[in-house]
C-alpha cells in the first residue's frame, strides 16, 4: 500500500509591505497636486546569499530576496513550486520541480498580488517582505541529502534555507512588531511551522500566518510518515515543550497549524482555499482520496486543527483556482457572499476577528 500511494502522495503536497500640515503659501496647491500624481516608488528586492550550507536540489546556489519597507512590520514568503521523489522524477527529465534558481528574475520576484506593495488596497502595502525562492521539492521542510539511485542525488534543503531566511528576516527587522508568514501553494504547507519559528527569533512581535492552497491536504498517519521518510521532515523538529511528547504524526500539515499554535500563545491563522481547486483535487485522487469531495477535506482539516484548541480563520471560495492572492485578478475579484477576499484578509492582517467565509453554491 505505502509503495503503491508514495510517489502521487508526495506530489500532491507539492503542487502543493506621511502627510504632514503646512501654512499657506505660493505655489502650495501646485505642490501638492504634483505629489499626488506623482507614480509610485518602483518596488526593488535586494538579494542575499547564503551559507554554504543552504542548496537547491541541484547543490547549486541558495538566495533569498528582500524589500526594504517599514521597520516595524514585516511579511515573511515562502514560494510555491513542484516536488520530486525519485530518480525519474528528480533526474534530469524529470520536470515535477525547480531544481536550481537559473531562472529567476534578476529584478527579484514578479509584484503582483501581495507583492504588489505599491498598491494602497493591498493589505501588505509598505511592508518590508522577505522572500523565499523554491528550488528543494520539499514544501521547504526538507533537511536530508537523499539518493534516490540512478546517479540521481538530491539536496532536499528546504527548511535549511527557509531558515536562513528567516534568521536573516530577524536580524535585518529587529523591531518588527508584525510579522506576517505568508506561503502559496507548496510554501503553504510548511507556513504555520515557519510562524512558530518566526515567535521564537522575534518573540515580542505578534504573528499572523496566511496559508494560500493546501487546505485539503489530509494528515493522514501514511502520508506524513512517507513524507518525513523521503525528505527528513522529522530530522531536526522544533525543542517546543509543548510538543515534547507528540509523536512524528503529529507534525502533518494539519497538525503544523496545532503545533505552533499551542506553541505561540495570540498567534493568529487564515487559510484561503477554493472548493474545487484544480490541482488539489487532482492530486488527492492521485493517494486515494478521489472519493471524498475537497470542500469535505478542506472543511475536516479546519475541523481537526480546531478541535485541538487552535482557531483558524477559513476563507472558502467556488471554483478551481489554485492560489488566490499571488495574483491581482484573484486577489481583488474574488467576493463570496458579499464579502470580498482583499476586505476579509485586510481585516484579517489588521487584527481583526473575521467570521469564517465558506461558499454555499460551491460550483
Amino acid at each position: 500500500m505505502m509503495r503503491r500511494l508514495l510517489p502521487p502522495l508526495v506530489a500532491v503536497l507539492a503542487f502543493s509591505g506621511l502627510a504632514g500640515c503646512a501654512e499657506e503659501s505660493d505655489g502650495g496647491g501646485e505642490q501638492a497636486s504634483a505629489a499626488a500624481s506623482a507614480p509610485p516608488e518602483e518596488i526593488t528586492w535586494e538579494q542575499v546569499s547564503t551559507p554554504d550550507e543552504c542548496e537547491c536540489s541541484d547543490g547549486s546556489e541558495f538566495h533569498y530576496w528582500v524589500h526594504e519597507g517599514a521597520a516595524d512590520k514585516v511579511a515573511f514568503v515562502l514560494e510555491g513550486g513542484g516536488a520530486c521523489f525519485s530518480a525519474a522524477t528528480c533526474g534530469p527529465t524529470g520536470g515535477t520541480s525547480t531544481v536550481n534558481l537559473d531562472g529567476e528574475s534578476p529584478d527579484g520576484p514578479r509584484t503582483q498580488g501581495l507583492l504588489d506593495l505599491d498598491n494602497p488596497d493591498n493589505p501588505l502595502a509598505g511592508y518590508s517582505v522577505v522572500y523565499v525562492p523554491y528550488c528543494t521539492g520539499d514544501l521547504h521542510l526538507g533537511d536530508r541529502t537523499q539518493d534516490y539511485g540512478d546517479g540521481v542525488v538530491v539536496e532536499h534543503k528546504g527548511r535549511v534555507n527557509a531558515t536562513s531566511a528567516l534568521e536573516g528576516m530577524a536580524e535585518a527587522f529587529p523591531d518588527a512588531e508584525e510579522v506576517v508568514v505568508v506561503g502559496f501553494s507548496a510554501g503553504s504547507a510548511g507556513a504555520p511551522l515557519y510562524g512558530g519559528l518566526a515567535h521564537d527569533l522575534l518573540p515580542e512581535a505578534d504573528i499572523a500566518v496566511v496559508a494560500d492552497a493546501s487546505g485539503a491536504y489530509p494528515g493522514d498517519e501514511l502520508i506524513t510518515t512517507a513524507i518525513g521518510g523521503l525528505w527528513g521532515i522529522f530530522d531536526d523538529l522544533p525543542a517546543w515543550p509543548e510538543s515534547a511528547d507528540q509523536p512524528q504524526t503529529a507534525w502533518s500539515l494539519p497538525g503544523l497549524f496545532v503545533q505552533a499554535g499551542r506553541h505561540v500563545p495570540g498567534i493568529r491563522f487564515a487559510t484561503i482555499d477554493t472548493a474545487a481547486d484544480s490541482v488539489q483535487r487532482t492530486f488527492t485522487e492521485l493517494i486515494g482520496f478521489g472519493t471524498t469531495p475537497l470542500i469535505e477535506l478542506i472543511d475536516a482539516n479546519a475541523a481537526y486543527i480546531e478541535s485541538n484548541g487552535v482557531e483558524v480563520s477559513a476563507w472558502v471560495g467556488p471554483g478551481t483556482q489554485h492560489v488566490s492572492t499571488a495574483g491581482d485578478d484573484v486577489l481583488y475579484g474574488s467576493e463570496v457572499d458579499g464579502t470580498a477576499l482583499v476586505d476579509w484578509l485586510g481585516d484579517f492582517l489588521a487584527g481583526s476577528d473575521v467570521p469564517d467565509v465558506h461558499c454555499v453554491d460551491c460550483g
